[in-house]
């Protein structure tokens, strides 16, 4: 299996900048199996039968780039630089892991200055990544935080255009609840209440769990031999009820359909024995063609990089040709493509 074969060329202008407005107006693919159709999301229950479950990822994406200013005094004067931080997770002693350009202006115990609120002094780095020791702590550095930081988005949108104010709605489910992401569930972004409250109208049941999305999720694969790639781990929950709801919504007959790649590997990781039970941790699962599916039925997600994990995951699920041959209609369809891009719902037959 080689990453060439996850690859496909897409038009750069199929690349969504901005999400679709109002967020249930987003186009919607629908494989079932080989068979294709288009859709849009406030549709989706012409899709979904009483009895299913949508299984939901709360996590909550905090504002975490941030820029800020060191200053120095040397025997040339006062100087200062630039300095752009984005916070990964913070770390067991009170320090946050970050990344630093340029990590070189900074040194050892210097400090950076983000807001007259929020600063924070360098105490160390490993492999590349900083550890920022901040000024405040708890709804203090909350409350700063989301007053200096913008939303970390994804590289290939953060190259067009700058993270401004519209992004900390746009870049956040409606759902949101648990702070700790700092990347979005991104198919997740499609609901509204109204549409929830209509598929539950609908007979579908909802369940919540929780994955911190990391950086590393936009981390490329530079392995020839996809199976020898080492995923970044992420910190999940999936509570005692969640696994209670999905496992009765088995028994009935019901789909178990992850909004989300994030939400699927967390389900797939508290279904490792087989069985889904509460679990809690860091999982680094992954998920490639061959993988044995315990509880996933179905997925709805948005469409991915060429040649990333998330491909080898939705071509699991799907099958390497199906996929393609969805990747091609999305294409030729010029459906809009990543975080902010349209999505699609995928039931393997």
């Amino acid at each position: 299996m080689k990453l060439s074969d996850f690859d496909f060329d897409l038009p750069d202008g199929l690349i969504a900048t901005r999400p679709a407005a109002p967020r249930t107006s987003a186009r919607l693919l629908v494989a079932q199996g080989a068979d294709i159709a288009d859709a849009v999301v406030s549709d989706i229950t012409a899709y979904l039968r009483p009895g299913d479950r949508l299984v939901l990822n709360d996590t909550r994406v905090i504002p975490a780039r941030l820029s800020g200013l060191r200053h120095r005094t040397s025997a040339q004067g006062e100087t200062q630089a630039r300095i752009e931080v984005t916070l990964l997770e913070p770390r067991s002693d009170g320090t946050w892991a970050a990344l630093i350009k340029p990590l070189k202006k900074l040194k050892i115990g210097e400090e950076v200055i983000f807001s007259a609120d929020l600063r924070a002094t360098l105490q160390g780095t490993t492999d590349g990544q900083a550890h920022l020791a901040f000024n405040l702590e708890g709804d203090d550095f909350d409350a700063a935080l989301n007053a200096a930081g913008a939303m970390p988005l994804p590289p290939y949108i953060a190259a067009k255009r700058p993270a401004d104010a519209r992004d900390m709605h746009d870049y956040q489910t409606v759902f949101a609840t648990n702070k700790g992401a700092v990347a979005a569930p991104t198919a997740s972004l499609h609901f509204d209440a109204a549409l929830l409250q209509t598929i539950v109208d609908h007979g579908v049941t909802l369940t919540h769990v929780t994955l911190h999305v990391g950086a590393g999720t936009f981390l490329p694969v530079k392995v020839d031999d996809v199976t020898t790639h080492k995923m970044h781990a992420e910190w999940g929950q999936v509570s005692a009820q969640a696994a209670a709801e999905i496992s009765a919504t088995r028994k009935a007959g019901g789909r178990v359909i992850p909004v989300g790649t994030t939400a699927l590997r967390l389900i797939e990781t508290a279904a490792r024995g087989g069985e889904i039970a509460a679990w809690e941790g860091d999982t680094d699962i992954f998920i490639y063609p061959g993988f044995e599916f315990q509880v996933t039925d179905a997925l709805m997600t948005n469409f991915h990089l060429p040649k990333s994990t998330l491909m080898m995951l939705v071509s699991a699920l799907m099958g390497q040709d199906t996929v393609r041959r969805i990747y091609a209609h999305a294409i030729a369809r010029e459906y809009r493509f990543f975080s902010y891009g349209d999505t699609s719902l995928l039931f393997p037959m």
